[in-house]
């Protein structure tokens, strides 16, 4: 960012929202917005969703390589023993999720906060060597307690994690309480690799941020939650999905008629367009594929309204055209895979908090405080106090 001193000589050129601007280096991955292209590490993400486990990804971005055989199964058991909450934890869940309600992000702020502690997670540069393991168990328990929360809001006991499947096959399995199809675990193992990470987002800069603190694994993911709550982030896909129903209920199924309503409303159009991508998301296109793996006239349909859609957007808005983004598909996958919409958003929490925590442990290596300036835009001061009005 250009340097600037307390006369705020460089007002007007801080770009809104510090787009563009590069705030420290990272070894994890990145997005290439032009080139329609983003990696984990040295490999594509995209080629790492059709090819690798979400477990073998989770590997990837703990260790810095891809698995063997052996370091994936030390890993696997490793997993298995942090999906088991601490009892303090456990017995708290039904109080959680009757005081949060719907909003299970908040309650997995909560549930967290309490693991941390039970846990004896310290702060991060007081114990560097404790980062990966409280990572792993912040990465491992997170799915248990989301999938908890769920059932105890629809009146069902929870459903205990199991030592063997993957963390894809759990996650079902945990929903539902049933044995999970082998091909809805292939094509939801697809979309959590597709989201662990992002390049510097909202909430992945929010977690660098709070690590620069020197602060513990707990509280740098739940920070990062806080923002990935907001509706302009992590809480997207099932609205996008939404945007299907209303193309039949409000506009005789026309997806024409229905951008065009929305546009003159001064609206977004939910599911496309995204912010760093000028062409088409790489990661769209994807689970485009994935949903139509599944089969079933869902996917036929969304492929059909999205093409709809971004013809429309085109002649609509031929300066700014606007295509499908990854909300738009992860909410068909997830569909067919069985996944209630209420938990589209908190399965794409389950993703990115193994993105968080590699970037947590980056940044807390770096032991250096984030600490921005800002160009002051107000009167000039100093000003006369005002005496106090009797």
């Amino acid at each position: 960012m250009t340097s600037t001193d307390t006369t705020g000589t460089a007002a007007g050129r801080v770009p809104p929202g510090l787009r563009g601007v590069a705030v420290t280096s990272t070894r994890i991955g990145d997005v290439r917005g032009e080139e329609g292209f983003y990696h984990y590490g040295p490999y594509s993400a995209v080629e790492l969703a059709r090819t690798r486990t979400f477990d073998d990804v989770r590997y990837l971005f703990a260790h810095g390589r891809l698995p063997g055989a052996t370091e994936a199964g030390r890993f696997a058991a490793a997993t298995a023993r942090g999906r088991v909450l601490p009892g303090a934890v456990a017995a708290q869940l039904p109080a959680i999720a009757e005081a949060c309600g719907p909003d299970l992000l908040a309650g997995l702020r909560t549930a967290l906060s309490l693991l941390g502690p039970q846990h004896g997670m310290r702060p991060l540069w007081d114990d560097p060597d404790a980062g990966p393991r409280d990572a792993l168990t912040v990465c491992a328990a997170t799915p248990t307690v989301l999938a908890a929360l769920h059932r105890l809001r629809h009146g069902l006991q929870p459903v205990a994690p199991r030592p063997e499947p993957s963390t894809a096959a759990n996650w079902l399995w945990m929903l539902h309480g049933t044995e999970p199809d082998p091909a809805h675990v292939r094509a939801l193992d697809a979309y959590l690799v597709a989201t662990v990470d992002h390049g510097f987002n909202a909430s992945t800069f929010t977690a660098r941020v709070v690590a620069s603190t020197g602060a513990d694994v707990a509280s740098c993911v739940v920070a990062a939650l806080g923002a990935f709550a907001g509706p302009l982030h992590g809480g997207a896909p099932d609205r996008a999905l939404e945007s299907l129903d209303a193309i039949d209920r409000d506009a005789g199924g026309s997806p024409e008629r229905w951008v065009a309503d929305r546009l003159a409303a001064g609206e977004r159009i939910m599911g496309f367009g995204h912010a760093v991508y000028r062409g088409p998301d790489p990661r769209s296109a994807l689970l485009r594929e994935v949903a139509a793996e599944l089969g079933g006239p869902l996917p036929a349909r969304a492929a059909d309204v999205e093409r709809r859609v971004a013809a429309t957007l085109a002649t609509l808005r031929p300066d700014r055209p606007l295509h499908a983004n990854v909300e738009f598909h992860a909410g068909v996958v997830m569909e067919g895979c069985g996944v209630p919409r209420s938990m589209f958003t908190p399965t794409f929490a389950v993703s990115r908090v193994v993105g968080w925590c590699a970037h947590v442990l980056e940044q807390a290596a770096e032991r250096r405080l984030i600490r921005p300036s800002a160009v002051y835009d107000g009167p000039p001061p100093p000003q006369p106090v005002p005496a106090r009005g009797s």
